[in-house]
């Protein structure tokens, strides 16, 4: 029995019970060293002969090599592989190093282990503990910490212990261990002290060890009676149990400890190879005899120390000689044919000095940590490499290399001191620019730096542009993607910047659509729209005929940018759409948000609210899933078109107030387009106009900017600011007469014939009709529908303004846009036109992830296609879908059809 633990032992019984139960979940069990984590993980799982147990530990010496604990986690199961849907099972075939091929998104790993553990658990609840998880390899922590935040359903309970809290972890619930109370700590002690000791020397004991259960177990043994009797012990002071263990050591044999350090250096287990090892040393089977009669370390079908800290302690008091002497063992030991990283990694850290042999292994493990998605890991491997090399220059760029692994594995710290490492290397113009191109990435990245990306992206195309012209032009493109996405918060460097510079760069052969659109953006943002939007529009159609998925993933900002920039809403849907079933498949959550906000835009602009609804909850879903938290911007983009007025007011002052901090310029401009439609929809003229003027602030900004100038036009005419209305028109007149589209000339027209007095302006209306009619523009086609209107109730036409306000009616009621239905009716009202109270369908109370679900097996989607593309395993999905069915009143998929028409 646990002394004093009966509260924690309750929370993970329960967790365990309710696996028991068809339910899932997971807990981090927080606490230092020695409180009784591993102790309670052990009594959780005593009674547990019912389920299945899958136990794995952290270990300090292999956190560098890719997937190391999760695969020991998955080995055992690993015959349920057949199961998993086939992009699933490729992946975790390539990443536990199975299979060749592509390496596979971090989270579509996390998608197949869900599932994996998902089916295992269908045969008994399955129980996960990892201890020790501050020493989980990084892809194992992400990997497991994503599958711990999708579980809910499946039969399956992680239960992590770890020391501090960490961020893959931080959105997992937590159970907190601190120190025994006073009356259970002082019967621990007794148990260990059965000797008289003076009620001073206890009390300092009891003072020293603060409730850890483990020191108080631990520091008594390493003092004789006689001396912790007398006290003479606590004069020269243990505070740390690792000391404590260390006194121990230093009473065993030379080859008793010399096996421990042995032992130690081992991230495996595996007595075989131990064996080896020792006999490499020279050791012999009795040197573990004293190590068992300790009870220090016990050899049987797995290595197994007494405690983790007798592990680090033994290594972290080693001299240097003597860790390269058992690591050179062990790499001796380590089949380099069967396991080629770990024999590198014990040769590397077997050298002193340089090596040039031991270097060029790294760099290979480190290709094929790569390989299987394990960034971390090849970023380690490089590093090392380059600590190992002799030459400065080859040292430099496996430094650079290091330094591109660990930012793209999410360690920007640490990789900008790696480049400083590689910028003191000789003088080279690709790496340096290579360098620069790096930090420039980094900067775009950065939640603080974003501003200054342009301008370093710019610096490092034009050093590019001597060495590799193609990559220039490359960067130019994210120097673009930076200028827009930063917008009025660039810093020296902005949009025109960009673009003026780009200009002096031209495409080497017959341009692509790289090249067209580059060239397009450049004579755009210099030139205006007159000269940039037909290449621009060239190159739109070039992508939407294909190009390679790298560069199609590499450029969807700035191509989806560009596409309703040049009112190109056939392009914005095609490659968005692209986009999504791409990052769908693959699971490239990475990504994924941005495509999800570009659709969710094109939903409001084709006036699908309830499908940017949908979008909505996916949004949140990935957030969950990456355990990376956004502002609210979805929500309130949707709530501003429904016409929600507080639920906007709620949003907006957290919004953008974020963005500002983080200098995100161009989605600020969109949260203002938002409060502008949403205020001219309530008849707030006056907000709108405030509203859509904050959007066009910065004069060269495009995009949604060029949305913002119609509101405006809109808001200032209302206001009865012509003046302010006309200069609108005409900045908007120059973005959309190039473009030739029916949606730039359809807004255009509307825009027109607002400012137009009289007779003329009707032939402008019904041309803003037509046109509207023939793109995707439903929510616009529905306002100048709502404005021709009542253009012709003020001329006194009753009858034909009815025939308009009612198709507006109708248009914004089956949007879900309350504000702008709301107006509609009360012009229609106002021409005598009987108002049919509009029914709201409220049948069920479904929530957001319940709506997702529903929509997806209503289109014939399969649990497994469903939980694809959520991030859930195919049992959470089913577990939804009764819920579904029993809220909807029916019983099966076919009856979805009927139950969700919308």
């Amino acid at each position: 029995m646990l002394r004093g633990r009966n509260r924690e032992q309750a929370a993970l019984s329960g967790l365990v019970q309710a696996a028991r139960g068809g339910r899932s979940g997971a807990l981090v069990v927080l606490g230092e060293a020695g409180i009784g984590k591993s102790a309670l993980l052990d009594a959780a799982v005593a009674n547990t002969r019912d389920l299945r147990v899958a136990r794995v530990s952290g270990v300090e010496a292999e956190m560098e090599l890719p997937f190391a604990a999760l695969q020991r986690l998955c080995g055992p199961v690993l015959d349920h592989l057949d199961r998993l849907p086939g992009p699933q099972r490729d992946a975790l075939q390539v990443t536990f190093g199975l299979r060749a091929g592509p390496a596979p998104e971090p989270f579509f790993v996390g998608l197949a282990v869900l599932t994996l553990l998902a089916e295992v658990a269908t045969e008994r609840p399955l129980v996960c503990v990892i201890d020790d998880a501050q020493w989980l390899d990084q892809a194992s922590a992400q990997t497991l910490a994503f599958v711990a935040r999708r579980l809910l359903a499946e039969s399956v309970v992680m239960i992590f212990a770890i020391r501090e809290q960490t961020d893959s972890l931080g959105k997992l619930p937590e159970l907190r261990i601190t120190g025994l109370a006073e009356k259970d700590a002082r019967e621990l002690l007794e148990s260990v002290v059965r000797w008289p000791v003076d009620a001073d020397v206890r009390g300092a004991l009891l003072a020293e060890a603060r409730g850890n259960p483990l020191a108080l177990l631990e520091l008594p043994l390493s003092w004789s009676p006689a001396r912790l009797a007398g006290g003479f012990g606590l004069a020269r002071g243990h505070g740390r149990i690792e000391e404590s263990f260390l006194r121990r050591i230093d009473e065993l044999s030379a080859d008793a400890r010399l096996l421990l350090l042995l032992a130690a250096a081992d991230p495996v287990g595996d007595p075989f190879l131990l064996r080896r090892a020792a006999a490499n040393l020279g050791l012999g089977s009795e040197a573990g005899d004293p190590l068992h009669a300790a009870g220090l370390l016990r050899i049987g079908s797995r290595v197994v120390f007494r405690h983790t800290l007798v592990r680090s302690a033994v290594y972290g008091a080693a001299s240097s000689a003597n860790r390269r002497r058992v690591h050179a063992a062990l790499a001796e030991a380590t089949a380099r044919e069967a396991d080629p990283d770990r024999h590198a990694w014990h040769r590397a850290y077997a050298t002193a000095g340089t090596d040039e042999t031991v270097a060029a292994e790294l760099a290979a493990s480190a290709d094929r940590a790569q390989a299987r998605g394990g960034l971390a890991a090849a970023a380690a491997f490089l590093e090392r490499s380059a600590e190992l090399t002799a030459d400065p220059g080859v040292r430099a760029d496996r430094e650079l290399a290091a330094a591109r692994a660990k930012y793209r594995a999410g360690a920007p710290d640490a990789a900008a001191a790696l480049l400083a490492g590689a910028d003191l290397g000789p003088a080279d113009e690709l790496r340096g620019a290579m360098i620069s191109l790096l930090r420039g990435q980094m900067a775009f990245a950065s939640a603080t730096r974003s501003a200054e990306s342009p301008g370093l992206l710019v610096d490092t195309a034009r050093r590019l542009d001597p060495l590799d012209p193609d990559l220039a032009r490359q960067t130019y493109l994210e120097a673009f993607a930076g200028a827009v996405f930063v917008g009025r918060f660039a810093t020296a460097t902005g949009l025109a910047e960009v673009a003026t510079a780009a200009l002096k760069t031209s495409a080497e052969g017959p341009p692509g659509p790289r090249d067209l659109l580059l060239d397009g953006l450049a004579r755009l943002y210099t030139d205006g729209f007159e000269a940039g939007t037909d290449l621009i529009r060239r190159a739109l159609a070039d992508f939407r005929q294909g190009v390679a998925a790298q560069d199609a993933i590499h450029l969807v900002y700035v191509v989806s940018h560009a596409a309703h920039t040049v009112w190109d809403d056939e392009a914005w849907q095609e490659l968005t759409m692209r986009h999504l079933r791409n990052a769908r498949a693959t699971g490239a959550l990475a990504g994924l948000p941005f495509i999800l906000y570009q659709r969710l835009a094109l939903h409001l602009h084709q006036g699908e609210l309830a499908q940017a609804a949908a979008l909505v909850d996916e949004v949140d879903a990935v957030g969950a899933a990456t355990g990376d938290g956004q502002p609210p911007i979805a929500a309130l983009a949707v709530a501003a078109y429904r016409g929600q007025e507080p639920a906007v007011s709620a949003l907006l002052d957290e919004v953008t107030d974020t963005l500002t901090e983080r200098g995100q310029g161009a989605v600020l401009t969109a949260m203002h387009l938002f409060g502008a439609v949403l205020h001219n929809g309530l008849g707030h003229y006056a907000q709108a106009q405030a509203a859509a003027e904050q959007a066009t602030t910065y004069q060269l900004e495009a995009g949604f900017a060029g949305w913002a100038l119609v509101e405006l036009v809109d808001a200032a005419v209302r206001n009865g600011d012509r003046a302010a209305a006309t200069r609108a028109f005409a900045r908007l007149a120059a973005r959309t007469g190039p473009s030739g589209s029916d949606w730039g000339l359809g807004v255009e027209a509307r825009s027109r014939a607002l400012l137009t007095e009289g007779a003329p302006a009707e032939p402008l209306y019904r041309e803003a009709v037509e046109r509207l009619g023939r793109c995707r523009a439903a929510f616009m086609l529905a306002r100048t529908h709502l404005v021709y209107g009542e253009w012709l109730r003020r001329a006194g036409r009753n009858g034909d303004a009815r025939e308009q306000l009612r198709t507006a009616y109708d248009m914004f009621s089956s949007f879900g846009a309350e504000a702008y239905t709301e107006r509609a009716g009360r012009e229609l009202a106002a021409t005598g036109a009987p108002i049919q109270a509009r029914v709201v369908a409220t049948p069920t109370e479904l929530t957001p992830q319940e709506r997702q679900i529903a929509r997806r097996a209503r289109d014939g989607q399969s649990n497994t296609e469903i939980g694809a593309e959520l991030f859930l395993s195919g049992r959470t999905v089913e577990w939804h879908l009764r819920k579904v069915f029993t809220k909807l009143a029916i019983s099966n998929r076919r009856e979805l059809r009927t139950a969700l028409r919308d």
